[in-house]
């Protein structure tokens, strides 16, 4: 008979940006289940301590690095000052919905800068700490449904996350041999504390549900799984691929 697959994340190390809250903070507190001495990175110093402070006292290993990740220069300081991570999460996100008439060049450059450029320029930092120390690991880039069609008022982050979609699949065939897998998550309409406000618009809510064929909202709970699936050995075959958890919205 074969092995079962191994779920476990014992004694691997992750990182995960955009921890104190919403997906990060969901997916850092499975891997802190699984097993893993988790880092929960975030720009809100109060928010992230005392998220890690909570998984500490339930016993499990989580740490707390206060970083904004655009501060490229100092994120890389901090990954330097690290061992390599195992498992890395590119979590940290934004968006700015407008239709292209009025969006402005401070919208197109916080999306930008936050969605894609710290996206790319972490994910650098983070493997370039495996390479030097021969870690294979693994990348999972929080890309969304936005990254494989469009939308109206969306045009900025469907941007940013087609375009993150096209640089994991360039990194999972340029690490590949190195033995570090790259993947995307990309759910679709998820109730976060960012999302929370677009819910209240009842004709929003209706038209999402339209054409999320299982008829319901997403949830972070929904997440967790296939964020500890890429994380663990589970998934040792995969990369350069995305995990669609999008509720059935992209299927027509």
């Amino acid at each position: 008979m074969s092995a079962a697959p191994d779920f476990s994340l014992t004694g691997k190390r992750a990182l995960v940006t955009g921890a104190g809250r919403g997906i990060g903070l969901a997916i850092a507190q499975a891997y802190a289940a699984a097993g893993a001495e988790v880092t929960l990175c975030a720009r809100t110093a109060a928010e992230i301590e005392a998220a890690a402070a909570a998984l500490r006292a339930e016993g499990l290993a989580a740490e707390a690095l206060t970083l904004d990740v655009t501060d490229v220069t100092g994120f890389d300081a901090a990954m330097q000052a690290r061992p390599a991570f195992d498992i890395f999460v590119n979590n940290a996100g934004t968006n700015r919905p407008k239709p292209l008439a009025e969006v402005t060049e401070e919208d197109h450059d916080a999306v930008m800068s936050l969605n894609l450029r710290a996206a790319i320029f972490c994910a650098k930092a983070v493997t370039g700490r495996m390479l030097a120390e021969g870690v294979p690991g693994s990348v999972i880039n929080i890309s969304s449904q936005m990254g494989h069609v469009g939308a109206a008022n969306r045009t900025l982050y469907c941007a940013s996350k087609w375009a993150l979609e096209g640089f994991t699949k360039a990194l999972a065939v340029e690490l590949g041999p190195q033995g570090i897998r790259v993947n995307t998550i990309c759910p679709t309409f998820i109730e976060t504390p960012m999302t929370k406000p677009f819910f209240e618009d009842p004709a929003f809510t209706a038209s999402v549900l339209s054409k999320i064929k299982l008829g319901r909202i997403g949830q972070v709970a929904d997440i967790t799984g296939a964020a500890v699936f890429l994380a663990s050995g589970a998934s040792a075959l995969m990369t350069g691929s995305a995990v669609m958890l999008d509720g059935g919205w992209t299927a027509d």
